[in-house]
């Protein structure tokens, strides 16, 4: 009987999911979907890989649902869309697998208590991962489960690029810069690789530009450095989140302000970035679209970050061969990358204006010295890849369900 591969992305507000049929060497997607709108309007949309919807129905207003609420019909839908074929494994995109985790592992109670521990690391993010782990556990316990961390692509760094500038006694505890972002990157410089095989082997940038965005600089398909470190509120400006910031100012607004941990937090990750700044909206689109001047200033901002880091990322890498753009910002808005490039022509970079306005591959032009691509990524192909790779090296025979 065929087999299909189920993929996580569980977060405070939304469940994004794709579904494959399992290969041996290549995974097909039979379709995607989210379940949006958690603790407020929940929503399920199930779309066919060219995105046209299959299915999709609402909660009331106001439902109060857990993962396992929301996980029980979605596994109901998977079945049924399924016919033939079973369920045999689940991948989860989770966010930090700190020092220990750096590779897809099989999961079992030993490691989701390991998995458990690194909440203090991420906070906003983990519990959410992990609370999908527990529900799929609770309704299919003999279903094989993977983790596949967001983490894991930058662990191997040298060691100079995870240092923080602290105390060693916190160092030992696992304070230091971690990454984040690793399955995107993971898939782009895959698809590097296909693409210009040669120019993936030397010094490459890649902008993963959506509501959180980071940098990573790679030599020979290897993560060097990147701008997101002990969190993932580092680095650049984002919709909501701050990006690198003077802690000094965060001193100051909790001496101050009488801010509370949970305050500063708060306005970290979910009152800062783009909307902060603009006071309008976290969405570069209705930014884009706005007359307000803060509106404008919000993206000077988020395009000035970009280009500052790319720098210091390229004095990482003694020079840059490739910039590649992707996610929701860098794949779809021709003119935030048009911003960049025009601020980056010190570095060679000559961006040509019609093809980036029809979104191709290349946008650079043939007198460009470096090459600048737009490349879509793809998460969730990752995760299947890496659930797959789990699933041919379990010894033991998969339980399934249909």
């Amino acid at each position: 009987m065929p087999k299909a591969i189920l993929t996580l992305n569980a977060g405070s507000s939304s469940i994004k999911f794709a579904l494959y049929e399992y290969g041996i060497s290549a995974q097909r997607l039979i379709s995607h979907g989210a379940i949006d709108g958690i603790g407020t309007a929940p929503a399920f949309t199930a779309r066919a890989p060219d995105d046209t919807v299959l299915d999709s129905y609402r909660w009331a207003t106001g439902t109060q649902l857990n993962h396992e609420d929301l996980l029980k019909p979605l596994l109901a839908w998977v079945t049924s869309h399924l016919g033939e074929e079973s369920l045999a494994a689940v991948g989860h995109r989770i966010v930090h697998g700190g020092s220990r985790f750096h590779r897809p592992v099989r999961i079992d109670d030993a490691v989701l208590a390991e998995l458990e521990k690194l909440v203090p690391l991420a906070p906003l993010h983990q519990p959410h991962n992990l609370a999908a782990v527990k529900a799929i556990a609770g309704l299919r316990p003999n279903l094989l489960q993977v983790a596949c961390f967001d983490t894991g692509f930058h662990h191997d760094m040298p060691p100079v690029a995870t240092r923080l500038a602290l105390p060693r006694t916190y160092t030992e505890e696992g304070v230091r810069r971690y990454g984040f972002h690793g399955l995107s990157y993971e898939y782009l410089i895959g698809r590097l690789r296909e693409l210009a095989p040669v120019l993936a082997t030397g010094r490459v940038i890649a902008a993963h530009l959506g509501n959180g965005a980071s940098l990573c600089a790679m030599r020979n398909g290897c993560s060097v450095d990147t701008t997101m470190g002990f969190t993932a509120l580092d680095g650049l400006v984002m919709g909501t989140r701050c990006g690198s910031i003077d802690p000094g100012a965060l001193l100051y607004l909790q001496q101050a302000h009488g801010l509370s941990a949970a305050d500063v937090e708060h306005m970290l990750y979910e009152q800062s970035g783009l909307l902060g700044v603009s006071g309008i909206s976290n969405d570069m689109r209705v930014l884009e679209a706005s007359k307000d001047p803060h509106a404008r200033e919000a993206i000077e901002l988020f395009v000035f970050r970009i280009v500052r880091e790319i720098g210091a990322l390229a004095s990482s890498l003694g020079g840059l061969d490739a910039l590649v753009f992707s996610a929701g910002i860098g794949e779809h808005m021709a003119s935030i990358r048009a911003a960049v490039c025009e601020r980056l022509a010190w570095l060679g970079i000559e961006c040509d204006a019609a093809a980036n306005a029809r979104h191709e591959t290349l946008i650079s032009t043939s007198h460009s010295q470096v090459h600048v691509c737009v490349i879509a990524t793809d998460e969730e192909a990752m995760i299947a890849a890496h659930t797959a790779h789990a699933m041919r090296d379990v010894a033991t025979p998969l339980e399934t369900t249909a």
